[in-house]
């Protein structure tokens, strides 16, 4: 039986208070929770925190209390352009990380071309296949402005956007590339005709507009057109002829990838290089060297002696090139951060990617929203 002065010591022992461990690092228990470790045969403490034997495990609840999670959520902006962006989320689970990307590439909403009437086509590409090359062209324009188009109702300038292409490569040409910039808008709508039932009754069109788009403020000055004018849709050689009406409608990539406004939506945890001990001269220009991302630097301490420093952490990508060398296997050790993720976004074209990430939040709500609505 331990005598009642053990039993004080074990209570109040602490590793990290021992004179040979050395400061700053992260203690045991703590690692297992927060990091994810990078080993030769797999990688070692995957698990999440949030799961519904959480309690029961023992696990620290810390980072299920909701009053946790307002202090320790961030999202810090990294870079942002007009087509990508960059940002870091951070006290976050996997799974709410996750949750973004999957809305990003298939809940919201773009305008795609779905229907395509083809009047003449005399080049080597077959009607399909050129139909399917037109679906997937990127079209700038906001979704939001648009509706979805039902199968009960007409299309109309609230929920249809038509396109004309009609190009014949010369005699006299080698060979001509028909390009997206070839696309021209139809405001009013379609011009193609419908098969009349009489010759007194009035020409229909393929669509219903009562109103011409470029009359909406939203168009007056801003003409809808592909993301890209140099997509190559086809080529021609001479004599060959196309001619065609494109109808784009709103939809989402859970029902076509065509309708995905994002390139992709990706994450990665934010990688952590930790020296367990010094690395210097010859095997500090070792790790530098046999390091593909440029993630260590050389720092000279004088009198001719140099070590290895840890510059760039986060372009590591865990290719563990530096834990294959036995002498600095032991040296190195290669973490993931689990609730640190470096999200990237790649937009077609149709929103901004921050633009596109603020929708992925308020979709995200309105899910919560319904479930809590079902529990109420």
């Amino acid at each position: 039986m331990p005598t009642q002065e053990e039993k004080i010591f074990a209570k109040n022992f602490d590793i990290n208070k021992l004179p040979d461990v050395p400061p700053g690092l992260t203690p045991p228990p703590k690692l297992r929770r927060t990091r994810a470790v990078s080993k030769n045969d797999a990688p070692d403490h995957t698990q999440g925190n949030i799961y519904s034997g959480a309690y029961v495990a023992g696990v620290d609840d810390s980072t299920v209390k909701l009053e946790n999670f307002y202090e320790s959520f961030k999202v810090n902006v990294i870079s942002c352009t007009e087509t990508d962006m960059e940002f870091d989320m951070i006290g976050i689970d996997a799974s709410l990380a996750n949750a973004f990307r999957r809305i990003l590439i298939a809940e919201l909403p773009s305008m795609a071309i779905e229907k395509v009437l083809i009047a003449n086509n005399t080049s080597v590409i077959i009607d399909e296949v050129l139909a399917h090359r037109m679906g997937l062209i990127p079209i700038a324009v906001d979704p939001r402005l648009f509706e979805y188009l039902s199968e009960n109702n007409q299309p109309n300038e609230k929920n249809t956007i038509v396109f004309k292409l009609h190009v014949k490569c010369p005699k006299g040409v080698s060979r001509l590339n028909v390009l997206t910039n070839e696309l021209k808008w139809l405001p009013h709508g379609s011009e193609f005709l419908k098969e009349s039932g009489g010759s007194t009754s009035k020409p229909k069109t393929y669509t219903s507009f009562n109103q011409s788009q470029d009359s909406f403020p939203e168009f007056a000055d801003n003409p809808i057109t592909p993301t890209h004018p140099d997509i190559l849709i086809a080529k021609l050689s001479p004599g060959q002829e196309i001619e065609l009406e494109a109808h784009a409608v709103k939809g989402i990539g859970k029902t076509h990838a065509k309708w995905s406004p994002v390139g992709t939506a990706w994450y990665r945890m934010l990688p952590e290089v930790v020296l367990l001990e010094e690395v210097e001269d010859e095997l500090a220009e070792r790790l530098v060297n046999v390091c593909p991302q440029n993630v260590f630097d050389i720092e000279d301490m004088g009198k001719g002696r140099k070590r290895a420093t840890v510059a760039q952490p986060r372009k590591c990508t865990l290719c563990r090139e530096c834990e294959r060398d036995d002498d600095l296997a032991h040296r190195v050790d290669l973490r993931s951060v689990k609730d640190h993720f470096i999200f990237k976004i790649e937009s077609t074209g149709s929103l901004p990617p921050d633009v596109l990430f603020t929708e992925a939040v308020k979709i995200l709500e309105a899910k919560c929203e319904t479930v809590l609505a079902e529990f109420s």
